[in-house]
Formats: structure tokens, sequence, C-alpha cells
């Protein structure tokens, strides 16, 4: 009688290894692959200096599921905007090297062929509903991958610092703001 599934182990340290080296080749080559190839357009969307157009359509589909809770529906919009070109600030004064590697991850998002496998939304960003993003960004942050985990935690970072660095953001938190001088 052979071993059922549940009797075996699922992956092995071993094997751990090896498919986290392999997912890692993976995402480089993608994301240097989109460098390369033209994919990974380097100009900025009208209006913004760092961020590019794919990038925004990204964002703008990430964005209101993270600040989910913290922002009234109606006023959802502009705080999706104001978390842009906050975001976009930030971006322009990153070094050369970190604006790359953010640039890198946002490639990989964008392109459908690393899209669909890595954060389960198969089809464009602008048609992903809320579950499946919070269902992206649960995947990522429970990862096995520590590359997934860091990227998790880059966007999180990212977003959340964009948006709380707004005077809009302090109210919710009770900040009164900063001292007057």
């Amino acid at each position: 009688m052979s071993p059922s599934l549940s009797d075996t182990p699922a992956l092995s340290r071993r094997g751990l290894l090896k498919f986290s080296l392999g997912a890692s080749a993976f995402l480089a080559t993608a994301g240097l692959g989109a460098s390369l190839s033209g994919c990974s357009s380097s100009t900025a969307a009208s209006g913004f200096a760092t961020l590019r157009s794919g990038d925004l359509l990204f964002l703008r589909a990430l964005i209101p599921v993270m600040l989910d809770g913290a922002v009234a529906v109606e006023k959802m919009p502009a705080a999706v905007d104001g978390t842009l070109k906050s975001l976009d600030y930030s971006l322009d004064h990153l070094s050369a090297e970190m604006l790359k590697l953010t640039r890198q991850l946002f490639d990989v998002l964008g392109m459908s062929i690393t899209r669909g496998p890595l954060t389960g939304i198969w089809g464009s960003w602008e048609n992903a509903t809320g579950e499946d993003i919070r269902q992206f960004l649960d995947r990522w942050e429970n990862s096995s991958l520590s590359l997934l985990r860091m990227g998790h935690s880059s966007l999180l970072q990212m977003v959340m610092m964009a948006w709380y660095s707004r005077a809009e953001s302090w109210v919710h938190c009770g900040y009164p703001g900063p001292p007057t001088v």
C-alpha cells in the first residue's frame, strides 16, 4: 500500500531551497527581461515625476484596498490621487538603485506573464476585485518565499508612508499634526 499524500512531507528543506532559488531566478529574469525588452518604460506618466502609466494601473487598484476602513468611500478617489502624488514625490527622491528595484517590483506586477502566477490575478488590475487584491496581499505576506514577503512589505510600507505623510490621514489616527513653530 502506498502512503497517502498526507503521510508524506509536502516539501523537504532541500526541495524548498531549490524551489526558492528557481523562483528568485524567475523573478529576476522576468524583471530584467521587462527592462531590456522595453516593456518597462522609464517615461513617467503625465503629471508624475517617477510613476509610469503601468504603475498607476496597479497602484490605483491596490491603494483603495490598503486604505479601506481609513477613508470614507466618497473621499476615496481624492485619497488615492493624493497618495499617488505623495508616493511619486517619495520615489523621485530615492537613490537610483532603490528606484531601480522598485521599478522591477512594479514591472513584475504589471506584466501579465508574471502577474498571474505570482498574484493569482490573471486579468488586468482594473478588473481585479478588492477581494482578489486582498488574497494577493495575503498570499505574498504569508508566502514561503522571502522574495514575495519582501515585495509585500515594500508595497505596504510605500503606500502607508505615502498615505500617512498626508495631513488628511492624520484625523483618522488621532494625530493633531506637527507642532507650529
